[in-house]
């Protein structure tokens, strides 16, 4: 069968939609507590993050609106098509920049926009908010939460949903230098696309199982996606990323179909494995 994305000017990864309107999505990049470099904006330019997925959206031809105001969420949501989160920390709460809070009835809506069939791109640090003693609804929309990092270091995606749109030219696995995670409170209904390869790597955190990197997963009728990419600048901007994002943005828009039945127990077994963990060699951990 012939790849959609290698007759058409679409960037590989990219499927339109059926009737070539135009689409939205939104960018949140609001953080509380720590905000990564990705995000900061500096005498109000984008962040890099920012810019990368604005660059990746007019490739393909979505508009990629930026904002840090969670007010957003009190408007009307149906005039996006997806949301995508860089974000960190309880979103409700107050922060030192200053950047509107999203408020308690925004975030209720916001979880039942997607309840309801808008999608959702988490990328990076969108795992390390909302978290919480227990598993708050915003986890439960995701799929688990953030709870570690050590350094910064070369290590191997394993592709274990190679059919998914975006990875088809990845091979079985390739390599990256990255800040990667590990996760707690792991939906197992989850859908794993790449899977991060511990076997080599060094830092006590990764002294476990392969855990899932990239998934995808349904949410009532809403489609989410995340990957835990994204943190470098040189990454945000690499022809890897690009199809990644791609690939999760057209399916959590519904422009492409893909089988995601669950295979978490499949492609990382005991993936969820967790203790707390001392921090050691700059590693992060909660």
């Amino acid at each position: 069968m012939t790849d959609r994305n290698e007759t058409s000017n679409h960037p590989f990864g990219w499927t339109p939609p059926a009737d070539n309107r135009k689409q939205r999505l939104l960018f949140f990049t609001r953080s509380v507590g720590y905000e990564h470099a990705a995000i900061r904006r500096k005498e109000g330019e984008l962040g890099y993050a920012e810019r990368a997925l604005t660059e990746i959206g007019a490739k393909a031809g979505f508009e990629v609106e930026c904002t840090k105001d969670g007010r957003v969420f009190d408007a009307d949501l149906d005039q996006y098509d997806c949301f995508a989160f860089y974000t960190l920390g309880d979103l409700t709460r107050e922060n030192k920049r200053n950047t509107p809070s999203m408020t308690a009835e925004g975030k209720a809506n916001f979880l039942k926009a997607i309840a309801a069939g808008k999608g959702f791109v988490g990328i990076h640090a969108a795992s390390d908010t909302f978290y919480s003693e227990g598993v708050d609804p915003y986890i439960s929309m995701l799929g688990a939460e953030f709870c570690g990092h050590g350094p910064e270091q070369e290590a191997a995606m394993l592709v274990k949903s190679p059919a998914f749109p975006g990875m088809q030219r990845l091979g079985t696995s390739f390599t990256m230098f990255e800040e990667w995670y590990v996760f707690k409170k792991v939906h197992h209904d989850m859908h794993v696309i790449l899977a991060l390869d511990t076997g080599t790597m060094h830092g006590n955190l990764y002294h476990r199982p392969n855990v899932p990197a990239t998934w995808a997963r349904m949410y009532g009728e809403g489609r989410v996606f995340y990957t835990s990419l994204g943190h470098r600048e040189d990454v945000c901007f690499s022809e890897i990323f690009e199809q990644v994002i791609l690939g999760g943005v057209s399916w959590t828009m519904g422009n492409v179909g893909a089988d995601v039945r669950p295979n978490f127990h499949e492609a990382t077994p005991n993936g969820d494995y967790y203790r707390r963990m001392p921090v050691e060699n700059g590693s992060v951990s909660r």
